[in-house]
């Protein structure tokens, strides 16, 4: 502080010898090169210990930059003239710090005593017999201002500044502090330049100054405090991190033992197969070889028998009978040799192919090559008629009912039900779709609305299709567009939150359902409508040619992540179901496999049906209060 000067005496020949930082007297005073100001090598330190990261310096003063070397303050140069200074001050005042720890001498007399007092007015510090005088001889210093030493070291007076003498008025004190031009003035200073500023007494000010710094060393020691306790804190929040993080690792480690396991078994059963296959080849190839060296033994056999050089007379029996066998051995010789039936075997073990399995299962894949089947491996009775049917996951589907029964079932290919119960399930939904997020977005019965539903089931948007009077059925595309047909000529595509209509494709017939490609081809089905057909559509509205079914027959399609078209003819006249599966070729489909026919049960009514892709090779398909969960070998 301020009041921590000693002498002001030599002040007016000397330059200012205090610290702009601790505000005392300099301790080995180090100058920044930049600016040339001059700070306590130990300031400057704990200043540099907040600015590590830098490889330079900010003057405090000035801001201006001075580069600093590996050393850092170290490397800096002392500024020894005003070193020079420090020495002689406290080789006359009697040591530096001297008014802080109470070892400042009387400057009025000789004597060397400890100063009791200081006379603002003599600007000079005294001993108890010159301060005696002081207080005695009134005719001289009867108006001499004169404060304790105690006052001024508990900070309560302030001795500082007052000393030094104005630029402008020469005879009076700066005394006074100007908050706004942050400068000490006299009072004429303050009639002339500072009339409107804010004005503090010196003493005043530096007392507040001397709060400020107080509290802001309090506030600093406080926040050290929490900011250890805090480091304290992260290590022991980093401790159980680490111990998180390992019991995940471990339990990855414990899941990729048991997924190896099954790996591995599933590669032992595949390396099985095909060493079965092998060896069915190799019997089939060594029965051809056996049938082919019996024919060479017989003919072998027969030639031996009729060879004409080694006959001598015949009898009639025996010529009869050497007739006979000739006739047999040219028919031998007539037959015709089997070149390929072994071809045929070699082709069909070339035919073999293994068929990686898709990335929601976790087995290597399987041994393909066999006739191209889909087989029914669950059968799931509903609890009600089906209106919709989703995805849920690669095994699993969404229900919702008509008639009587409310809500949503989750049903996988085990034949395991749960109920949705993320949304009311109080209400009479009509069709559903879950987005990749796990959002639902779901239609109602006798309503022209479709709402999504968050994946913890607060509703999010509600999508309202105007002049509309069916019921809505709802898809999504690849890319989450929500897909909307009505029964009408048109497909309606929403953005992913259902806030915007970005196309509405018209459709040449009534569109009941539709799926989107990856490339956004848009397949439509007029299920049970007339006529009966699928139909693929671009987003202007060009559309392929037609695949329609015959009477009796329902349309159902169904998109899979591959973007091949799979079709479910339903004849309801003999409750079979053939599934035929499609490429693209442009807007048309071209066919590509007929699957083999399979029952179902429609003794109550044909009713609402549906098809789905599950995976690659899973397909699900509902009609009625009946449910199919339907294995694809392709």
């Amino acid at each position: 502080m301020a009041e921590k000067h000693e002498s002001e005496k030599a002040s007016s020949s000397s330059p200012n010898l205090i610290c702009p930082l601790c505000l005392d007297i300099f301790v080995e005073a180090t100058i920044l090169t930049s600016c040339g100001h001059t700070f306590c090598r130990r300031c400057l330190k704990k200043y540099d210990l907040t600015h590590q990261d830098l490889d330079h310096m900010v003057c405090p003063l000035c801001s201006e930059i001075t580069k600093l070397s590996a050393n850092r303050v170290d490397d800096l140069r002392l500024n020894v003239s005003i070193n020079g200074y420090v020495d002689d001050y406290n080789a006359k005042c009697g040591g530096m710090n001297a008014v802080l720890d109470m070892r400042q001498k009387c400057t009025t007399c000789k004597s060397q005593k400890d100063a009791v007092s200081f006379c603002r007015t003599c600007s000079c510090y005294m001993c108890d017999k010159c301060l005696d005088c002081h207080q005695h001889l009134t005719l001289f210093f009867g108006d001499h201002k004169i404060v304790s030493m105690d006052d001024v070291i508990e900070g309560k007076v302030s001795i500082g500044h007052l000393f030094e003498k104005c630029s402008i008025h020469k005879q009076e004190n700066t005394d006074m502090f100007c908050e706004d031009c942050k400068v000490h003035v006299c009072h004429k200073c303050v009639l002339v330049g500072h009339k409107a500023h804010e004005i503090k007494n010196q003493v005043d000010f530096e007392q507040e100054l001397r709060r400020k710094v107080i509290d802001l060393a309090q506030r600093c020691a406080d926040k050290k405090t929490e900011l250890e306790k805090n480091i304290q804190n992260i290590e022991i929040q980093r401790h159980e991190v680490h111990t998180a993080v390992q019991t995940l690792l471990d339990d990855v480690k414990q899941a990729y033992t048991i997924k190896a396991k099954e790996l591995e078994e599933n590669l032992r059963n595949l390396t099985d197969q095909i060493n079965a296959l092998k060896h069915s080849f190799d019997d089939d190839l060594n029965v051809l070889k056996s049938k082919d060296r019996q024919r060479i033994k017989s003919i072998c056999s027969s030639i031996t028998l009729v060879d004409n050089d080694r006959l001598g007379h015949l009898e009639t029996d025996t010529l009869s009978a050497h007739i006979l066998l000739c006739e047999e051995l040219d028919s031998m010789l007539k037959e015709a040799t089997d070149h390929t039936s072994a071809s045929v075997i070699t082709k069909k073990a070339k035919g073999k192919r293994f068929k990686p399995a898709d990335d929601t299962r976790l087995d290597l894949g399987s041994i393909a090559g066999s006739h191209p089947k889909v087989e029914v491996i669950q059968s799931v009775e509903l609890r009600s008629y089906m209106y919709g049917m989703t995805r849920y996951s690669h095994d699993s589907v969404g229900i919702v009912y008509g008639l009587c029964a409310q809500g949503i079932d989750i049903i996988d290919s085990n034949g395991d039900k749960q109920q949705y119960s993320n949304i009311p399930n109080d209400r009479k939904y009509y069709d559903l779709v879950y987005q990749q997020d796990g959002s639902l977005c779901v239609s109602l019965s006798g309503t022209e609305e479709a709402y999504i539903y968050s994946p913890l089931g607060s509703r999010k948007a509600t999508i309202h299709v105007r002049d509309n009077t069916n019921d809505l059925n709802v898809n999504i595309s690849p890319s989450d567009e929500i897909i909307i047909t009505d029964n009408q000529n048109q497909v309606y595509i929403y953005d992913p939150t259902g806030s915007t209509l970005k196309h509405t494709v018209q459709t040449k017939l009534k569109t009941w359902q539709a799926s989107t490609t990856r490339t956004g081809l848009i397949v439509t089905s007029s299920c049970s409508a007339d006529p009966r057909v699928v139909t693929v559509y671009d987003r202007d509205g060009n559309a392929g040619e037609f695949l329609q079914a015959p009477m009796d027959v329902y349309l159902y399609a169904a998109v899979d992540e591959q973007d091949r078209v799979y079709v479910a003819s339903v004849d309801c006249e003999n409750w079979k179901v053939v599934i035929r599966l499609y490429d693209l070729d442009g807007l048309n489909l071209k066919e590509r496999v007929e699957f083999n026919a399979f029952n179902i049960d429609i003794a109550l009514g044909l009713g609402r049906c549906y098809l789905v892709s599950l995976s690659p090779d899973m397909l699900a398909f509902a009609c009625a209060h009946n449910l199919y969960f339907i294995k694809v070998s392709l």
